[in-house]
């Protein structure tokens, strides 16, 4: 088939390079180089950057793809349908016309509809997750769903890790729906609105962890937050960045939530006598390491104390 594929973040990659070995990618649409980095370097996304490897007389970079000549070149392609991943503009009517076309979205729709779903899904507790290809609606993610995979969430899975094998779940599920729909044998299910919960967009500022609650609470706000924008602490004096948590069995009712009670284990007590461990960090200009690696090279200054930093 002729597909056109829409996509910005590398959520879409492990796709984009399957439909490119089965199917015809006659354009790969991707939103312009933006600047990033400390030096602010013009950087393309990730997307642009497989095409700019792999197909660069296809890619089509737009600040607005609902523009009259992009929908005159997008048209004139004459594609059998539109895949849409991670793009980040809306397709309007004018664009989509009557072409089939389908989105790759990381949850169990109807629930986390918005741009952080995966934070999201942890942050609340879930225990299984999985993707959901629908079809292109004017309402936030509302469309018809075509198909859905599962996956379960450990407890000490970071967001980063759950996108990466959300992301490699996808291409089985939309080169199962091409086939189906070349077959005839597509159907589609229209989400209960009655389900829908919504995924807002992340902020530096909502990465902040209070010891008072329970350390389970503080393990999902850690594990959903990493690796962006990470939770910051200040352990007793030493600013690193906590990216992945879990919790531990050991209770310590007298301990002040906040305070260290394990360096070697990096157990830090929590509210209601519950107790969170800490695996990896990330000290201020450093690498990421586990905290075994990390407690070895640092020596820690009494009060073994703990306070998460608002960024």
């Amino acid at each position: 088939m002729k597909l056109v594929f829409f996509g910005s973040g590398a959520f879409g990659l492990p796709t984009l390079c399957a439909l490119s070995q089965h199917h015809d990618i006659t354009a790969v649409v991707s939103q312009p180089d933006r600047p990033a980095g400390r030096k602010r370097t013009l950087t393309p996304t990730p997307i642009s950057q497989w095409a700019h490897e792999h197909a660069p007389d296809r890619l089509l970079t737009a600040d607005n793809v609902n523009a009259p000549h992009c929908i005159d070149h997008l048209h004139s392609l004459n594609s059998d349908a539109w895949v849409v991943i991670a793009f980040g503009q809306k397709l309007k009517p004018e664009l989509l016309g009557s072409h089939l076309a389908m989105n790759l979205h990381a949850s169990l729709l109807p629930r986390w509809r918005g741009a952080a779903p995966i934070a999201h899904t942890i942050l609340e507790g879930d225990t299984t997750t999985g993707n959901s290809v629908i079809t292109l609606a004017q309402r936030m993610d509302a469309g018809n769903i075509l198909t859905q995979s599962v996956r379960t969430i450990t407890p000490t899975i970071t967001a980063g890790q759950l996108h990466d094998a959300l992301a490699s779940d996808g291409p089985a599920l939309v080169l199962d729906v091409i086939t189906r729909f070349t077959d005839g044998s597509l159907r589609e299910q229209t989400q209960d609105e009655s389900a829908v919960t919504l995924a807002p967009k992340l902020s530096r500022a909502d990465a902040h962890i209070n010891f008072n609650d329970v350390a389970d609470i503080c393990r999902r706000r850690i594990n959903a937050y990493s690796p962006w924008p990470g939770v910051v602490l200040n352990l007793s004096g030493t600013r690193i960045k906590a990216l992945r948590a879990d919790c531990s069995n050991v209770c310590d009712s007298d301990a002040k939530p906040g305070s260290l009670i394990d360096a070697e284990q990096g157990l830090l007590a929590c509210g209601a006598g519950t107790t969170l461990q800490l695996l990896d960090v990330q000290p201020q200009g450093k690498r990421v390491m586990s905290w075994s690696q990390f407690i070895r090279g640092h020596r820690l200054r009494a009060p073994f104390t703990v306070e998460s930093i608002e960024l």
